[in-house]
């Protein structure tokens, strides 16, 4: 009797096992095959406009730094800014970030790459501290970044990325 409710039992769970593994799967091949959803291109619209608010405020400069999101970026990158040899400066988010933590990538990353992008704009190409001299610090801050550190801090992405149902 009891062997028979202990194969029952494991049944059970190998069977909640294998749906929570497909449903897992599908939300994971759904966020690869499709763009980011509308409400994270939203919310990534309005940190641009609230970032070229400040930046105009703050630096009076009118250059819009397009935001492009792309899921092609090496893996350890959360963004960049480059500076291309025609002069255009352009903001890469990695798409497959926004999965780990997409409030950190829009309130912490976004200013982190538009503060390089107005580094850029304004002459500054300094490798101080690794493109984060004091001076980038003081953009970042002025464009609202909630931390404005050099390199991510794994703490802050952490408790997004172990929730599974979000």
């Amino acid at each position: 009797m009891f062997i028979q409710q202990l194969k029952k039992f494991f049944l059970i769970v190998v069977i909640i096992a294998s749906i929570l593994l497909t449903y897992l799967w599908y939300q994971d091949y759904s966020f690869s095959s499709n763009p980011l959803s509308k409400n994270i291109q939203n919310k990534i619209y309005k940190k641009h406009q609230e970032l070229r608010y400040l930046t105009y405020k703050h630096f009076k400069i009118k250059r819009v730094f397009p935001i492009i999101i792309k899921d092609n970026i090496d893996a350890s990158k959360f963004g960049m800014t480059i500076y291309s040899t025609d002069r255009q400066i352009k903001i890469y988010l990695n798409k497959n970030r926004f999965k780990e933590n997409e409030e950190y990538m829009i309130e912490d990353v976004i200013p982190h790459e538009y503060a390089h992008a107005i580094m850029f704009a304004l002459g500054d190409f300094s490798d101080e501290n690794k493109g984060h001299p004091k001076k980038w610090q003081s953009i970042c801050k002025k464009l609202n970044g909630l931390r404005c550190d050099r390199f991510v801090n794994h703490q802050d992405i952490l408790i997004e990325k172990i929730n599974i149902f979000k």
